[in-house]
């Protein structure tokens, strides 16, 4: 691959404009493209593998073979579809590798067997053997505080039913006895709530999962100069 010019490889050059220059052995457009696409490629093998260099190593083989079969692509999909399509491939190969009885990543499909999976594993913590591991216990302490603060911005009236309802676990009719007030109001106000805190953990959960694996600078640098030099290697005058 030639290094060209520096063309404008900016988000606003159309992507068939890159692929043209790819095509012409532009190495700055490939670098674009790469830049473009990594994080969403990143976290869809980080997805499937769960280990950051297996996930690393995973994007930089997609982009060999994405390279390599850049002149017979043909636009039939879009070019992030085509280039996911190629590091789930290469992922769950590597999957296969690591554990010969791994099963075959269903895009697009499901059963009833998915929703027992995820009722299943949403309440394991991930790597944790015993309550006692440091990592687990800080994580469990970064939650609790969340939820205490939360818990803190609820109004008086529906805080104090919260805490006896949820926390101390008395029934309504001890918790109604114990504020002086009807039962039915116990209930409305431990619905609501719950409802509350449901939201406003909801919402920071929102904006936590845009940063989830984030995809660092410097991750991205690694994938883009790991390829271009296997590219540079593999040169027929290198």
């Amino acid at each position: 691959m030639q290094t060209a010019r520096a063309p404008d490889t900016s988000t606003d050059v159309p992507e068939i404009e890159l692929l043209g220059r790819i095509k012409a052995g532009d190495r700055a457009a490939f670098v674009a493209l790469m830049r473009r696409h990594n994080q969403k490629l990143y976290r869809t093998a980080r997805s499937i593998l769960r280990d950051d260099a297996e996930a690393e190593d995973a994007v930089q083989e997609a982009w060999m073979i994405a390279y390599r079969s850049l002149a017979g692509f043909r636009g039939d999909a879009k070019l992030s579809t085509w280039l996911v399509r190629i590091v789930v491939n290469e992922s769950i190969g590597r999957l296969r590798k690591h554990k010969r009885d791994a099963e075959v990543i269903r895009l697009g499909h499901g059963d009833d067997r998915d929703e027992q999976t995820l009722e299943t594993t949403m309440d394991e913590t991930p790597g944790v053997q015993t309550e006692a591991q440091p990592e687990a216990m800080a994580i469990r302490g970064e939650m609790r505080k969340l939820l205490e603060a939360k818990i803190d911005l609820l109004p008086e009236a529906f805080r104090t039913v919260f805490m006896l309802r949820a926390v101390e676990e008395m029934t309504v009719e001890e918790t109604a006895a114990a504020l002086g007030i009807p039962e039915a109001t116990v209930r409305t106000r431990f619905f609501r709530a719950k409802g509350a805190l449901r939201e406003a953990l909801a919402r920071d959960l929102d904006l936590a999962v845009g940063d989830a694996f984030a995809f660092a600078g410097a991750r991205c640098d690694r994938i883009v100069e790991r390829v271009l030099a296997r590219l540079d290697a593999a040169r027929p005058d290198a």
